[in-house]
This record gives C-alpha cells, structure tokens and sequence, in this order.
C-alpha cells in the first residue's frame, strides 16, 4: 500500500509540473486585410505581390499577434464609397481604399505612440501592387530584407517583427472572448498530453504491483 501511495504521489507531481499555463509569445507587426462586404479577411498574399482591382478595400493593422488566426483586425469605417468619394475616377487608373490602424498604445514599441487612424484613397495604375498603392498614401514605409513590412508613414520607428514574450490576452471588445488560447494556437497544450500519459504509464505500474503482491505466495 505503501509504494501505491509513493507512485501515485508522484504521478500527481508529473501532472503538475507538465500541466502548466502555456505562455504565448506574441510579435509586433502590421498585418495585412481584404476586405469584402463587412468582413475583413487575413489576405493570402503580401502586400508586394498582391494586386488589387478598382474598388478593392484593403487594411493595415499594427498589433502583438500570435499568428494569422490570432491577428487583430482594422478598426474604423471600411467603405469604398466613403473612403473614395473625393478621388474621381480616372483612365487608366484605379481606385483602392485603404485602412490604416496603427494600433494601441498597449501594443506600441517602448517609448513611442502610436498615430490615429486614418483611411486612404490610392489612385494607382491598373496594374499596381497593394505595396505601390500603400506608398502613394502613406510614405515612409519600411521592409526588412524578407519583404516583411514594418513600418507605414514611418511608424514604428524601429523593430520588425520582433517577438513580444507572454503575450497578452487581447480585451473582449477586440477579441469578442476572454479565454485563453495555448501556445499553438487551438486545443491544449503539449504537456496536458505529456501528463495524461504519464498518467496512464504510472496507474499502471501501480495496479501491476498491487496484483503481483496479491499473487505472491
């Protein structure tokens, strides 16, 4: 009886140690929308291969983020009518709205914040990129030597994509929920799994014993 009380001490103390809060890391960089009807969409492409058709709306939104699944959305009004209304049409050209967030001041780098948001009409050749639209506005813009971009009308001043330990939890009014995701992203954590099975493992060992005592002559 005794060693079935040691072992299942020390399962309980496996369980523990692996079954800890997951601590998600987050990064801090602009991440890239489509726009259609009221959705906004993470887009499938960068911003320098991309190219939109005339009357496209499409954001940019400054944010700590785990991944593409965990990125927060634009703020503001969306409307290519709104946003467009003053730049006319012209040959040749297109029009794309475009939606500028630049974040919180939670979310900010140290030491600077962040500008008020702000929508803009790009009037670009029809075969333009969303990255040579978003120049036409929103000068200066700044890529890492990947193509990633991290800085739009000069904001941030430094870093890209620069990871941001313990992530977190964004509040209900952008996320629409206050519970807590693990470090993958969906479903528990590696070490829930690695608990349970020692679990298992080590109940066994425990029962083997009891039985082989039981049997013992």
């Amino acid at each position: 009886m005794i060693r079935r009380t040691v072992l299942l001490s020390f399962v309980a103390g496996v369980l523990l140690a692996t079954v800890g809060p997951a601590h998600a890391t987050g990064y801090r960089y602009w991440s890239f929308w489509d726009r259609t009807g009221t959705t906004w969409t993470y887009a499938t492409q960068g911003p320098s291969t991309a190219v939109p058709s005339d009357g496209d709306v499409q954001g940019f939104r400054f944010a700590v983020s785990e991944d593409s699944s965990d990125a927060t959305k634009p703020r503001g009004p969306a409307s290519f009518t709104g946003i467009c209304a003053d730049t006319p049409a012209r040959e040749g050209r297109k029009r794309v709205a475009l939606v500028l967030d630049f974040g919180t001041a939670a979310d900010a780098p140290s030491g600077e914040t962040p500008p008020a948001a702000r929508t803009e009409c790009a009037s670009v050749p029809r075969d333009a990129t969303t990255a040579e639209a978003l120049a036409s506005v929103a000068e200066p813009l700044r890529y890492s030597t990947n193509a990633l971009l991290c800085a739009v009308s000069g904001y941030p001043e430094t870093g890209c994509g620069e990871p941001v330990a313990e992530h977190a939890e964004k509040g209900n009014a952008e996320k629409g929920t206050g519970a807590k995701r693990s470090a993958s992203g969906s479903g528990p954590s590696v070490g829930l799994f690695a608990g349970l099975a020692a679990i298992v493992v080590l109940g066994a060992a425990a029962v083997w014993q009891t039985r082989r005592r039981g049997n013992a002559p």
